[in-house]
C-alpha cells in the first residue's frame, strides 16, 4: 500500500517514517475500497472493524489493540434530532475510531516510539492505543488543556508536555521535536490512516438506521471526523447505497474560525485567524494543516460552515444534561451551533449530531 502526496503526487510505501511528503504536501491513501455491500459487514465483530472490508488495514494487527470502539448509539433528543453517541467510547470520545487503525499501522510498520500533539482528547487516544501496542508515547498538549485529559493521558503511560501558548503552537512544537530526534509523528491530522477510523462513524450509522439523514452535524477543527465522514459519504454514494449527499453543517467555534471566513470569501485557503480563548477546546484550531482539502469537499458538496455561539455553549450542555446527556464542552457546541442555525433558517428537520465527548473530560 501507498501514501500518495496531496500536492505533487508522488508515491511511496506506507512504511516510511515520513510525516509528509519532501514538497511539504501531506500523504492520502491509495486506497479504493470495494463497492459497500451490508453482506460485507462482519457481524460477528462487535466493533468498528466489522467494516474492515472497507477499511486500508494492512495485517491484523487492529485484533491485538481494539478496545471495542465504535457501535455507539442513536438516540432520539426530539422529533427532529438524533444523537449518535459517540462519547461511548474506550477513552470517552470519537477519536478512538482513527487512534485505534493509526497505531494498528504503527504496530504493523515496526514503529517503536510516537509522539503527537492534541488538545486532548486525540492525545488521550493515541496514549491509549499504543500503550495496548507497546510503544512508548509523549503527548503535547497546549496550555489550559483539561487537567482531567492530561491526567488520563498519564494514566495510559504516555509522558504528556504542556506547552504554553495555543492549539497551533503546541502542533509546531510537537513537529519541530520529532524533526530534530527523528521521531515517529502519528499525528491525527497527517496520517491518512486515522480517518480509515473516522470513516466508520458513517458506515454505522447507515447499518444502524438503513440511511443517512438529511442533516449531519459536525464539528470541523482539523477536520478529522469531517473528513472521515465525507469519504465515507462518498463511498455509499459510489456503491449505490445512498442517492444523495446529505447537508452537512460544519462547526466552527465563534472564536477561532479560519475555514467559515475562507468559505464566506470563496477562497481555497483558510483564512488567516487570531485565535481566542473558547469553550469549544477541541475545534480552537487556527491553521487546520488540511483546511484546503476541507474546503475543496465543501465546495464539491455544498457544505455550510456555522458559528457555535459562544454565549450559547453552556445553556445547550444544560439542555443536553438535562436529556441525560453528559458532554463536554465542544460536544455541546455542536448543539448549539444547531440551535442557532434553527433560529436563523427554521426548523430543520432529521438532524444527526455527533455526541464527541464525554463531560467529565471538560469540567474544569
Amino acid at each position: 500500500m501507498d501514501y500518495i502526496c496531496s500536492k505533487c503526487g508522488k508515491k511511496v510505501s506506507v512504511s516510511t517514517r515520513q510525516a509528509r511528503c519532501s514538497c511539504g504536501g501531506l500523504w492520502k491513501l491509495d486506497f479504493t475500497p470495494p463497492p459497500f455491500r451490508p453482506d460485507g459487514i462482519d457481524k460477528s465483530q462487535w466493533s468498528q472493524f466489522r467494516y474492515r472490508k472497507y477499511m486500508a488495514l494492512e495485517d491484523e494487527s487492529w485484533r491485538e489493540l481494539t478496545l471495542g470502539e465504535g457501535m455507539t448509539p442513536v438516540v432520539r433528543m426530539d422529533g427532529n434530532v438524533l444523537l449518535k453517541m459517540d462519547y461511548m467510547m474506550p477513552t470517552l470520545s470519537y477519536k478512538d475510531r482513527g487512534a485505534a487503525v493509526l497505531m494498528a499501522h504503527c504496530k504493523a510498520a515496526g514503529v517503536d516510539y510516537v509522539v503527537q500533539d492534541s488538545s486532548g482528547n486525540a492525545g488521550n487516544s493515541i496514549a491509549a492505543y499504543a500503550s495496548r501496542a507497546g510503544i512508548p508515547c509523549e503527548i503535547f498538549v497546549p496550555q489550559g488543556t483539561s487537567p482531567k485529559k492530561i491526567a488520563m493521558i498519564r494514566a495510559h503511560g504516555a509522558v504528556c508536555t504542556v506547552v504554553p501558548g495555543n492549539r497551533d503552537h503546541c502542533a509546531a512544537v510537537c513537529r519541530e521535536k520529532a524533526d530534530r530526534e527523528g521521531l515517529y509523528y502519528a499525528n491525527h491530522v497527517y496520517n491518512p490512516f486515522f480517518y480509515e477510523g473516522t470513516k466508520t462513524y458513517i458506515y454505522e450509522v447507515m447499518e444502524q438506521l438503513g440511511r443517512i439523514p438529511e442533516h449531519l452535524v459536525i464539528p470541523v477543527g482539523n477536520g478529522t471526523l469531517f473528513l472521515g465522514a465525507v469519504k465515507a459519504l462518498e463511498h455509499l454514494l459510489e456503491s449505490g447505497a445512498i442517492v444523495s449527499m446529505p447537508r452537512i453543517l460544519a462547526v466552527q467555534s465563534e472564536k477561532c474560525d479560519p475555514l467559515l471566513k475562507a468559505a464566506q470569501e470563496g477562497s481555497r485557503e483558510p483564512a488567516r485567524v487570531s485565535p481566542e480563548p473558547t469553550l469549544a477546546e477541541g475545534i480552537a484550531i487556527g491553521v487546520p494543516m488540511r483546511g484546503e482539502e476541507i474546503l475543496e469537499y465543501a465546495y464539491k458538496y455544498h457544505v455550510q460552515f456555522i458559528h457555535a455561539p459562544e454565549e450559547k455553549i453552556l445553556e445547550a450542555r444544560e439542555i443536553l444534561a438535562g436529556k441525560g446527556i453528559y458532554c463536554e464542552h465542544t460536544t455541546a457546541a455542536n448543539y448549539a451551533a444547531y440551535l442557532e442555525f434553527c433560529r436563523q433558517n427554521g426548523e430543520t428537520r432529521d438532524c444527526l449530531i455527533t455526541m464527541c465527548g464525554a463531560g467529565l473530560k471538560s469540567d474544569h
